[in-house]
């Protein structure tokens, strides 16, 4: 597909990569470079003023009326039409980022200026969807199996309030029935068409300015072969943003799976197989063994009867002197356990471990005694 604009890198409203696409953000539309009253005649609206720099969807060139110039612009994800007169705000702004097909199908509507010469083609890697299981909502990443760029079909539109000079353009994307494949997951899906098909050409002629069963035929379930897996329930809060989004849960490359933890820890505890490999040592004792044994037999002979000498000497008990004979062994000490340790008893409050006195018998006190009783 042909680019012959697109829009600034820098400045207000210029798109950026995100994970977390929300109505309200500015995406990549592509359409045909026509005015901001769209294709076909003039209609009778204040947007309908046409743009300087805008072109009636042609090259202008002498021999070229028939080539059809396209660009890439930045808009804001939800349709506001041009006949507001006032900013509307999110909430209804929230309300236009969809338009189902059927509601195309018939004449007038909210819809019938820009189906007629207001479509173009949103441009995303994939789309969100969630899948209700009871009061649990799951999200699922949606794409394309052989990898590219999704080209939804949708319209956009152009508007200027009463209060504000400035233009601002936004658009919304056509939903149609779910195909097999996404039926358990939901009812509705974007229209997808091929990028560089026949299709998105008829889709986006500005000759076509008028409806028709043609372009209704176009607002079809998608026939190719998508990946759809649940993913983070992190992307259903507004301002969350992380290219871990679109990685399936139970992924090896998704750092957040419990079970991606516990399958490193394991591989980190597995012991290594240990390897022997034979040492230089080895080798050369091998190489010695090997010249033992090609030397030859009288030599051998010889080594083992100087060998049998050796040993006949070796166990030979050698005689003691005469004078060590005389004296007497050390006499050996009987060794004396140490003294036990005495046992200090415990203090207790109500005994000392001491005994009363004996008090003596009857005529055996002594006399103080008895003068103190009789006082």
């Amino acid at each position: 597909m042909s680019v012959d604009d697109a829009p600034e890198d820098e400045g207000q409203g210029t798109p950026r990569q995100t994970y977390n696409f929300a109505p309200g953000y500015h995406g990549v539309v592509y359409r045909a470079d026509v005015p901001d009253r769209g294709a076909g005649h003039p209609h009778e609206h204040k947007s309908d003023e046409r743009d300087e720099t805008a072109t009636d969807g042609t090259s202008g060139q002498p021999g070229e009326e028939d080539k059809v110039k396209y660009k890439m612009q930045s808009m804001q994800w939800g349709l506001i039409p041009f006949w507001t007169k006032r900013d509307p705000g999110y909430s209804t702004l929230s309300k236009t980022i969809n338009c189902r097909d059927d509601s195309l199908s018939t004449s007038g509507g909210m819809w019938s200026t820009m189906k007629a010469g207001k479509r173009c083609i949103v441009v995303a890697q994939g789309f969100y969807e969630w899948l209700k299981n009871g009061k649990e909502k799951i999200p699922h990443f949606v794409k394309r199996k052989d990898g590219q760029l999704m080209c939804f079909a949708g319209l956009w539109d152009c508007v200027k309030y009463e209060d504000s000079d400035d233009k601002r353009y936004t658009y919304t994307i056509i939903t149609t029935d779910s195909n097999k494949q996404l039926k358990f997951l939901h009812d509705r899906m974007p229209v997808i068409l091929n990028p560089g098909s026949k299709q998105i050409k008829t889709w986006l002629d500005p000759k076509r300015h008028e409806w028709s069963k043609e372009l209704q035929s176009l607002l079809k379930p998608f026939d190719g072969e998508l990946e759809c897996y649940p993913v983070s329930k992190e992307v259903g809060k507004v301002g969350n943003n992380s290219p871990s989004f679109i990685i399936p849960v139970a992924s090896k490359e998704n750092k957040s799976n419990i079970a991606n933890f516990f399958a490193n820890a394991s591989a980190k505890q597995k012991p290594k197989e240990a390897t022997i490999e034979p040492t230089v040592e080895t080798e050369v004792k091998t190489e010695q063994l090997q010249e033992e044994n090609q030397q030859p037999v009288p030599d051998m002979v010889a080594k083992a009867a100087e060998a049998a000498d050796s040993q006949a000497k070796a166990g030979i008990k050698r005689e003691a002197p005469d004078a060590d004979a005389d004296e007497e062994p050390p006499q050996k000490m009987a060794s004396r356990a140490p003294p036990a340790k005495t046992r200090q008893s415990k203090i207790c409050a109500t005994s000392n471990g001491s005994r009363s006195p004996v008090k003596p018998k009857d005529g055996t006190q002594k006399i103080t005694k008895f003068f103190a009783n009789s006082a």
